[in-house]
C-alpha cells in the first residue's frame, strides 16, 4: 500500500516549487484522510489556493502528472474566496471529512450553522430519495444504489451529529450511535463496502422509505 505521509511530502514539495506561498490549505478526505485505506483507494486531495484562475489549473494538472500513483490522485482544488461564499450545508460534510495536512478550515466554521446542517440533512434525503425512485424505475444499477447508500452514510453523519455534536469519520462506529432505523442504513451500506450480497429491491425500497420520511422531519 501507498505511504501516504511519504507521498504526501513530494506532493508538498511539488506543490510548493509550482505555487509557492499561495497556498492556503492542503489536506486529504476519504479513505486516506480517515485512515482506512487498501491497496484500490484514491488518493482524496484537497488543496486551496490564494486564488485559481484556469491557467492555475493547468499548472496543478501539469504538476499532478509529475506525481507516482497518478492514476490515483483526485480530489477537489479552489480558490479561498470561493471556499469561503460556498453553499454553507455542503461545508459541513467538506470541513469534517478533511483531514488537515496544511493550514486549517476553521475560517468555514461560522459558516456551518445549525440551519447548514439542517439543510444538509434535507438536501441530501432529497437527492437521495430522486436518485432511489429514478434507478428503481429506469437503470435498475447495484453500483448506483451502492452510490445512493453512500450518499446516505453521509446524511446519517450530519443527523448524528445534530443529535450529540459528534462528527463520526467511521462507519463501523456510526453503527455504534445511530438510531435503528439509521443503523440498517449504514449496516447495508458496510456491506456493500465490504463486497457483499445485498437484496436489490428490498434494499431500494429500505432506502427509499428512510429518504422519503427524512425529507419531511430532520431528526
Amino acid at each position: 500500500m501507498i505511504d501516504i505521509n511519504g507521498w504526501m511530502h513530494i506532493f508538498l514539495q511539488k506543490l510548493n516549487e509550482v505555487f509557492g506561498s499561495r497556498t492556503w490549505f492542503v489536506g486529504l478526505q476519504g479513505s486516506y484522510g480517515r485512515g482506512e485505506a487498501t491497496e484500490a483507494s484514491d488518493i482524496d486531495v484537497v488543496v486551496i489556493m490564494d486564488e485559481l484562475s484556469a491557467s492555475d489549473i493547468q499548472s496543478y494538472n501539469d504538476m499532478l502528472d509529475t506525481l507516482p500513483h497518478r492514476e490515483l490522485i483526485c480530489g477537489f482544488l479552489s480558490g479561498k474566496d470561493e471556499i469561503l461564499n460556498w453553499e454553507p450545508s455542503d461545508l459541513f460534510q467538506f470541513y469534517h471529512d478533511t483531514t488537515p495536512v496544511k493550514g486549517s478550515l476553521d475560517d468555514l466554521l461560522p459558516l456551518i450553522d445549525q440551519v447548514a446542517i439542517d439543510r444538509a440533512i434535507k438536501m441530501g434525503a432529497g437527492n437521495i430519495y430522486h436518485g432511489c425512485v429514478h434507478n428503481m424505475l429506469h437503470e435498475k444499477s447495484e453500483e448506483i444504489l451502492k452510490g445512493l447508500y453512500k450518499a446516505s452514510s453521509f446524511v446519517v453523519q450530519a443527523i448524528v451529529f445534530k443529535q450529540t455534536g459528534n462528527y463520526i469519520k467511521h462507519q463501523t462506529q456510526l453503527l455504534q450511535v445511530a438510531s435503528a432505523e439509521e443503523q440498517s442504513i449504514i449496516a447495508t451500506f458496510l456491506k456493500y463496502k465490504n463486497g457483499e450480497s445485498v437484496d436489490f429491491n428490498e434494499a431500494s425500497r429500505i432506502l427509499f422509505e428512510w429518504s422519503k420520511k427524512r425529507i419531511k422531519t430532520l431528526c
